[in-house]
């Protein structure tokens, strides 16, 4: 091997010589002290202010075979530490360990710390933009998730159910509006979207079934409904009183949804007359009424209804083969001759640009459960490789692993400064469609890779839902897709960027 260019610069590594003949190597030890000190030993000081000449080389063989499988290394500088090599295991500026000694014995490493509730946070985020009592009330969440909601996970996924249990653990937390909780707090876009986050690194469908009733069907009345109806109905959605859902997907239609949605409804007196199809209608299956959107046949524009889950004509039927959010129960709405009355319309939805002002409230949501998945497969991936042992050490300290374990937290970062800005914009009164859009777009792609990583890290045990991974690994697909797919998302932002729609 080439030795290292004698330098002024205190180096803080050291390369490994090969060991003849031996299958375990061992690491160097830091024995001298700083820049200015004597060299290590075996090697020459060239002046007394800095460098150390090149040492004569040890024998590898010798090097394997001493007593204390310890050796000086090859050295072009000073060494940067007084311990001896001879000191306990221990590591000045970490606590961190291996049965050989110290996991980052070149440098003096900060070690991120995985909060309880809110995850990997190295730029604060969390403690920065919400309130102590806030923090408080969605750490009594994080317990209520870790106590009663995770140890359910694994036969929810097996059996693509999911457990009563979960929603009669949550509803009592009141966490729409939690006790101790500025009201203007509880309300805003950035503690629903840390809720969702919160939700979401722990599972992604647990998730998705309080943000069907939180995020979609409270949206939907209280930017649908007349005053007095939002008046009337959110205190019952608030305290899950009134479960509802959110039906605008169609068999035939998704991305077209907003010129091609085919469900009909036609005036009869009093009442309407509601006939078609919903697709992909999550917690369905629970709700007490379903909002569904359907065309006026008189005048061709989108309007909205509250149906009943049992009235005459509705018939459910729930989705199976899933391979992402395998618990959360979507559903097959068929509308035939459905009778409402006029009182069950929402009156503030008279055309699709009213559907579209509900939905820029509604993405904003998914691109916070799409960060909050990354930062559970973040703690999920790290939490192995600390654990998991190859080639003698533990895969956490190998170069490609922590690369992408790096690449995961800058994705998880970049989508939490993204969410936190966007709420913060959308809690001064700003909604804009292009801002919702990039932040659904830009965390739903990050997330993809976000949870490609993870898999990689944690190799074949990564397909196992004992190890977490799996579950973000698959329901980062169903988030890129829902609430607007990339392609969608994307051409609203080039409409914005260039005056020219490309939509068809």
């Amino acid at each position: 091997m080439r030795w290292p260019r004698s330098s002024a610069t205190c180096r803080s590594s050291w390369p490994t010589p090969p060991c003849r003949g031996r299958t375990r190597r061992s690491r160097w030890p830091r024995t001298s002290t700083t820049r200015g000190s004597t060299c290590r030993a075996g090697a020459r000081s060239t002046s007394p202010s800095s460098s150390c000449a090149r040492p004569t080389p040890t024998s590898s063989a010798a090097c394997c075979s001493a007593p204390t499988s310890r050796c000086s290394p090859p050295t072009g500088g000073c060494a940067t530490s007084s311990r001896p090599a001879s000191s306990p295991k221990s590591c000045r500026g970490s606590s961190r360990t291996t049965p050989h000694g110290c996991s980052d014995w070149g440098a003096d490493v900060p070690v991120l710390v995985s909060d309880a509730t809110f995850g990997i946070d190295p730029l604060g985020f969390a403690p920065t933009h919400l309130s102590a009592p806030a923090q408080d009330a969605l750490r009594g969440l994080q317990r209520v998730l870790d106590d009663t909601v995770r140890p359910l996970l694994t036969d929810a996924w097996e059996s693509a159910t999911m457990p009563p249990a979960i929603l009669e653990a949550l509803v009592p937390l009141d966490l729409m509006q939690p006790r101790g909780v500025d009201a203007a707090e509880a309300e805003s876009s950035m503690f629903s979207g840390f809720r969702n986050y919160v939700l979401a690194r722990t599972d992604v469908s647990v998730a998705t079934l309080y943000n069907a009733q939180s995020g979609l069907f409270r949206a939907a009345i209280r930017h649908g409904g007349s005053a007095d109806q939002a008046a009337e109905l959110d205190p019952r959605i608030r305290s899950f009183d009134l479960a509802g859902v959110f039906a605008l997907t169609e068999p035939g239609h998704g991305s077209d949804i907003a010129g091609g949605l085919a469900t009909t409804a036609r005036a009869d007196g009093d009442d309407w007359i509601l006939d078609g199809q919903k697709r992909w209608i999550g917690g369905a299956d629970k709700a007490d009424v379903i909002t569904v959107f359907a065309r006026d046949t008189a005048d061709a524009r989108i309007k909205a209804f509250l149906v009943p889950r049992t009235a005459d004509g509705v018939h459910l039927r729930t989705m199976t083969g899933k391979v992402s959010l395998r618990p959360m129960q979507n559903a097959v709405v068929t509308l035939d001759g459905v009778r409402a009355p006029a009182s069950a319309r929402l009156l503030q939805v008279n055309g699709w640009p009213d559907v579209a002002r509900i939905l820029r409230v509604m993405r904003s949501d998914v691109a916070w459960i799409a960060a909050g998945l990354q930062a559970g497969a973040l703690d999920a991936a790290v939490r192995y490789v600390r654990e998991r042992e190859q080639f003698g050490r533990p895969v956490g300290g190998f170069q490609l692993v922590q690369e992408k374990l790096a690449r995961m937290l800058a994705n998880l970062t970049s989508s939490l400064g993204i969410v936190v800005q966007l709420s913060a914009r959308q809690d001064a009164g700003e909604y804009v469609d292009e801002n919702s859009a990039l932040a659904k777009m830009q965390t739903a792609r990050l997330a993809r890779e976000t949870v490609a990583l993870a898999r990689e890290v944690v190799g074949g045990n990564g397909i196992l839902l004992e190890h977490d991974v799996a579950r973000f690994f698959a329901d980062a697909e169903a988030v890129y897709s829902y609430e607007g797919t990339h392609e969608i998302n994307s051409l609203i932002v080039g409409r914005a960027l260039t005056g020219v729609s490309a939509f068809l």
